[in-house]
Parts: C-alpha cells; structure tokens; sequence
C-alpha cells in the first residue's frame, strides 16, 4: 500500500480553485448530453401526429418510438473503441453529424421506414454521447471539481428533456396542433424534429475547438499538447509530475481494446461488472416509466388529459432542481453516500406507489385507473419525492461514477460497455411496462421498489467511493465498505 503522501496527493493539493476555461469545455461537451435528453423525448410530442400520417397499428407506432433505443446501444458500443483510436473530439464531431442528420432526416421522412431509419441514425449519436460527454469530462476535470463537472452531464440531459417538451409545445401551439401545417407549409411534428438541427450545429462546432483530452494525447504520445491542456485548462502546476503519472498507467499494456475488460470469475473484471450494474439498476428502478408513461400516473390521480404537458413540464423542471442539487452536494457528500440515500428513498417511493395502487379502481366502461383518496394524494407525493430521490442521486451520479471510476487504460471501453447495457435495460424497461402494468401498477411499481431495494445492498457491498481520487490512483480502487481505506487515503481538499 503506499503512504500517505502521494505525488498524486501533492498534484491534488495544488489545484484549490476551478479554472474557469474546464468549466467552459466541459459545458461545452456535455451539449452532447442536451442532445442526448432532446433526440430521446422529441418524439413524444410528434407520435400521434405521425402515426395518423402513416396510418400506423399500435405496433409498429410504438416499434417506432423505441426504435432509437437500438442505435443508443450500438452507438455506445462502439464510440468506446472509436474515442480509444481516433480520439474523444472526433467522436464528439461525428455525434453531432448523426444528431444533425437524424433531424432533418425524420422532419422529411416520406413513410414510417426512413423514419425508423432517420431515429436510429439519431440514436447511434445519442449512444455515442452519452459515452463520449462523461470521460471527456473526467479526463480534463480536476479530482476536487470532477463530481460537480461530470454531473453537468446529467443536468444538460435533463434541461435537452425540458426544451424538446416545450419546443413541441410551442410549435403545436403555433400551428394549432401537432399535425397542421406551419412554416413552409410543412407539419409543425415534422418542424419538432428538424428544430434539433440547431443545437446539433453547434455542438458540432464547439466540439472542433475543444482541447483533446489529455489522457489520449499522452497514449499517442503527444506530450506537447497534453502539457498545454492540463496546464491551460485542468490547471495542473507540475505538468511533468501529472504525465508521468498518466503514462505509467498507460503504459502497463501495449495496446488498449476490449479484451483489457476480461478477467475474473464472472468474465469481465470486478470494476467493469461495477460499472455494468450501475448503469443497469438506474434504468431498472424504472424511471423512464414516469416520463415515458407520465400521462397514464397523473390521471389516475384525477388529471385531465389536456393538462398532460403542465404535468410533464413539472416533472422535467423537478428534475432540473434535483441535478442542481447535486452538482452542489457530490463533492462534498460524496457519491456511495449519496447513491445509498437515493437508493433507501426510491425504495420507499416506490413502495408507497405500488400500495396506493393496489387500491385503485377501474369504472365500468373506463381504460383507465382512477385511486380515490388519500391514495391520490400517495401516489402523487410519491411520484414526485422518486423523481427528486433519483435525480439528486442515481439520475447524475452514475454518469459521474462511469467517467471516473475506471483505470485510464480502460475507460472509453469499459464506459461503452457499460453504457450499452444502460441502454438496453431502457429498451426492456420501457417495453415491458404495458404488459407489467395489465397485471397491475401496483405489482409494476412493486417490482421497480424491489429493484431500488436491491441497488442499495449493491451500493454498500461493492461501489466504491471516488470522491478527490485522481484518476491515475484508479487502478488500485478498493471495492465495497470492507475496504474503506479507499476514501481515507484520498486526499482532502474539500475546506469544507
């Protein structure tokens, strides 16, 4: 074990203060995560429109919908070994390219089938970005400031989740519905697509002014311009001391891929399979279910149809004040800690909502739940306490925690593994909820609590604490709360 006072200690000590230039290009990378959070909930506003277009069954309606989910997953697969060969600010490029296609791709779809296409090509810059935003971020991020920075990820999603409700809201509210005309003579649901053009433009050009992530330059031997972007940008003071560091744990290996994830009892090493499962159990608690199903909740609980969009815009703004809240809690509190409240919340949230449904009513002739009181009220308090437990915690936590967590030889690679697996647990959360919820809500929402339940026992056995480590001192991460000394050997810059 080594002592106390690491060189990796004295580089952490010497950064007190968060230079403004990190802020500004991690801001700027994570648009990616805006675009993220748009490409994902655009459609929703477009989907009635868009099936009475194509006179669509409820089958291939909803194939449609979800089909972005399978360009999510593959691009995440693979933007991991793309980042490791070509670096991490091409891929941003090349996201932004898929974002911006996809747009003006779905806007002028002409039947149902360019339009999955255009929504997959869509998804593969969204798998690619949620990837690439994360371990940009915590490779240029200073350890003191990497929670806060890493969450900004997070927070983009949720503010891209926001602006797509409001800006189909807008341009339906212009035309006078989703499927009359607007400018051009063209559908205001084809103008809810083609609007995501913008942000792609310019996330694309920001990206090409961003400084590469220094952790790639000095595995391609550029040690010229990582000195410049930790130096200017991560606020290094000894550069050489920070790169020899890096390089030693570049350098264990001749060559990166995906092979360098094997090993263990279990096929993959214990850190990956940690980060597999956080990304799995932030998707199975079933969050998406709130958004995703949002509408059939609240009116259950007595909401008129015609008010869908208010109760939508409450929950996104909800979300935003949640992820605010932890960018200002992580580095501070700490990610395990935060990760076991959110859990024991969900938990209890969930719980109360699978009660209070299990007293719901359905009225002869009626398609829907309706829960007389105070199950209502239940159900509604705990709805929204889920959604602040989640993103105070979970929602930004686990991007943190990808970003960060893995040896530098690995991250890209273990973060697409890992990302991938998100997504496919979206996909199988989302798709199998109707036919959860036709056993019951009460037994869905059950079984999502039964989930969160499991995720804190998970978070207390084997999540290791990260907070104030540099990423160089991740090889020797200790797992679980058996091996505490993982936090207590990390230096404290906090001053709090």
């Amino acid at each position: 074990m080594s002592s106390s006072a690491t060189p990796a200690d004295a580089s952490a000590h010497q950064i007190q203060r968060l230079n403004p230039k990190v802020l500004v290009i991690s801001i700027a990378a994570a648009i990616g995560g805006f675009l993220f959070g748009f490409d994902t909930s655009v459609i929703n506003g477009a989907v009635n429109a868009l099936s009475d277009e194509f006179a669509l069954g409820a089958g291939l309606t909803g194939f449609a919908v979800s089909s972005a989910l399978i360009g999510c997953a593959v691009g995440a697969w693979f933007a991991g070994a793309l980042s490791n060969r070509y670096g991490r600010i091409p891929v941003m490029v090349i996201a932004a390219i898929l974002f911006f296609a996809s747009a003006i791709g779905s806007g002028l779809a002409f039947g149902v089938w360019d339009l999955i296409i255009w929504r997959v090509v869509g998804g593969l810059g969204v798998g690619a970005a949620s990837v690439i935003a994360p371990a940009y971020i915590a490779e240029v991020a200073p350890a003191k400031f990497r929670g806060r920075l890493g969450s900004l990820q997070q927070l983009a999603i949720v503010l891209g989740i926001f602006t797509a409700l409001l800006s189909n809201a807008l341009l339906a509210n212009t035309a006078g519905g989703a499927a009359e005309s607007l400018w051009f003579g063209v559908d205001a649901w084809r103008w809810m697509f083609m609007i995501e053009a913008v942000p792609a433009a310019v996330y694309g050009i920001m990206a090409l002014f961003l400084p590469e992530s220094p952790r790639y330059l000095i595995g391609k031997g550029d040690l010229d311009k990582a000195s410049r972007v930790l130096y200017d940008f991560t606020g290094e003071v000894d550069v050489n001391l920070k790169i020899q560091q890096i390089r030693r744990t570049l350098e264990r290996e001749d060559k990166g891929s995906l092979r360098d994830l094997l090993g263990g009892r279990f096929g993959l090493k214990p850190i990956v399979w940690i980060g597999v499962l956080l990304s799995l159990f932030q998707q199975l608690v079933g969050i998406n279910v709130i958004f995703y199903y949002s509408t059939t909740l609240w009116q259950s609980v007595g909401f008129d149809e015609s008010q869908a969009l208010l109760t939508s815009t409450i929950t996104s703004v909800m979300n935003i004040v949640a992820t605010i809240i932890a960018i200002l809690l992580v580095d501070k509190v700490g990610r395990r800690l935060m990760l076991l409240v959110g859990s024991a919340g969900m938990t209890v949230s969930l719980g109360l909502m699978a009660l209070a449904f299990s007293f719901g009513e359905i009225a002869p002739g009626a398609d829907s739940i309706t829960l007389p009181d105070p199950w209502s009220t239940v159900a509604l308090v705990a709805a929204n306490a889920f959604v602040m437990f989640f993103g105070t915690t979970w929602g930004p936590l686990v991007w943190v925690l990808l970003g960060e967590m893995f040896p530098n030889r690995i991250r890209a690679s273990a973060l697409a593994v890992a990302a991938a697996a998100q997504w496919a647990a979206n996909w199988a959360v989302s798709a199998t909820f109707p036919a959860l919820s036709n056993i019951g809500l009460s037994f869905a929402y059950g079984l999502y609590a039964a989930f969160a339940l499991i995720s804190l026992l998970f978070v207390f056995l084997w999540v290791p604490e990260t907070k104030n480590r540099e990423l160089e001192d991740m090889d020797d991460l200790q797992l679980g709360h058996r091996k505490k000394d993982a936090e207590k050997t990390a230096p404290s810059t906090d001053g709090a």
